[in-house]
């Protein structure tokens, strides 16, 4: 995160490839940013993608709760 955003990188590749039917979950670590609009922006530049919510977590964050996290997304995405 690059001040509340994602970095123009990104951007340049959400807006380069076809998304379509394609669910794109934001996540990254900062040490200070939050995502802020990441998902909104993503989500206008990618308009076939299914963007849904993302989450910030510190350079610190363990394997044990990324995998974690991911398993709640994944399983709340399949219900």
């Amino acid at each position: 995160m690059w001040w509340y955003r994602e970095p123009s990188i990104i951007d340049t590749f959400m807006e380069s490839y076809d998304f379509s039917g394609i669910t794109v979950i934001p996540f990254c670590t900062s040490g200070g940013s939050g995502i802020g609009k990441s998902g909104e922006n993503m989500k206008a530049l990618a308009k076939d993608a299914n963007v849904i919510s993302g989450r910030r977590f510190t350079g610190s964050v363990s394997e044990e709760e990324l995998k974690e996290w991911a398993n709640e997304v994944i399983n709340g995405y399949l219900e």
